[in-house]
């Protein structure tokens, strides 16, 4: 990489840690419980908006991986969800009526607390309908895979975001708050997913999946990134730059091995297309708060209320992360 490519990176590095200090003074603490977080913990770090159905689950799935503190943003809801997370001593939550467009789609408010709080600990950043799945999950904490991820050296943790969906029209089955959605969308894409590498920022860049095959399909490629850093030891000196999809300083983005061997890998199971996707979409796309003019939420109304059917006779049923790793979908590499 040549001197002025250097320079570059560095300047949009600092450039996001001014954005994120200057995005933060809309945040409202809300409730602050971070003070019992000792050195060790694993932080989660979450924005959400109306999503009081989802936390239940949410909580408990990553409470049992391990997370000992949840950081939260919620951007103006309404439906109770503040109420609900402000009870919990293991969350400290912040509140923002600001534009959820106008702060990097909410990665500003993160990169802050996350230099705030997440420095020195294991933090993983994810919306709450992502579950991370990674190699002995069913069997080892996720301490066990930051562990082994730091005697190795290793400062960042890859999962493909793999879109899972139900059998049958999405609003068929009702979403009971605190079900695991996964009783549910059950059934996901195996094979149809392409990945190139991104020079000037050294990630990869992965498209497919259900949305490429049936909510993009007129536009394939703009369908959504699969790409996410998740975990990452965290230090003052990173950034996200776009969404959890990519990091600066850039050597955070090269969770591969270019040596021809696999890296150890996951997948962050997503559980968007549950019934409450319609309603969702169109309380979206009345506020226009997301990426490219809500393109991807008018695909979602579009495709989704007309009942429409993601499930195909290719699609497979989810077993456990195993059967993802047969699927090349994840890999334990070389963490034995």
């Amino acid at each position: 990489m040549g001197v002025l490519q250097q320079l570059r990176l560095r300047s949009e590095r600092h450039i996001k840690l001014l954005r994120k200090l200057r995005k933060s003074a809309s945040l409202r603490n809300r409730t602050y419980n971070i003070d019992r977080v000792r050195p060790g913990d694993i932080l989660a770090f979450v924005t959400l908006r109306n999503e009081y159905p989802r936390l239940p689950y949410f909580l408990d799935y990553y409470r049992a991986l391990g997370v000992r503190h949840f950081v939260m943003v919620d951007n103006g809801s309404d439906d109770g969800s503040i109420e609900y997370l402000e009870k919990a001593r293991d969350i400290s939550l912040w509140t923002t009526q600001a534009s959820y467009k106008k702060a990097g789609y909410g990665i500003d408010w993160i990169n802050h607390l996350l230099w705030r709080y997440g420095a020195g600990h294991w933090v993983l950043t994810v919306d709450v309908d992502e579950f991370l799945v990674y190699p002995f999950c069913d069997s080892r904490p996720l301490f066990a895979l930051t562990d082994w991820l730091e005697s190795q050296e290793r400062r960042s943790f890859s999962a493909m975001l793999l879109d899972m969906y139900p059998k049958g029209p999405v609003g068929a089955q009702p979403y009971r708050p605190g079900q695991n959605p996964f009783e549910i969308a059950r059934w996901f894409d195996a094979g149809n997913y392409s990945i190139r590498r991104n020079q000037t920022y050294q990630n990869l860049w992965i498209q497919g999946g259900v949305r490429q095959r049936v909510i993009m399909s007129e536009t394939p490629q703009k369908a959504p990134a699969l790409n996410k850093i998740p975990l990452v030891h965290w230090s003052r000196k990173y950034v996200y730059k776009s969404s959890t999809h990519m990091l600066l300083p850039r050597g955070l983005n090269k969770v591969y091995d270019e040596g021809g061997g696999e890296a150890a890998s996951g997948v962050l199971l997503h559980a968007k297309f549950l019934d409450t996707i319609v309603a969702k979409a169109e309380e979206e796309l009345e506020r226009g708060q997301h990426y490219a003019g809500s393109r991807e939420y008018r695909a979602y109304r579009e495709t989704l209320a007309r009942g429409e059917d993601l499930w195909c006779d290719w699609s497979s049923e989810y077993i456990n992360w195993r059967q993802l790793e047969i699927l090349g979908l994840m890999s334990k590499g070389d963490w034995a």
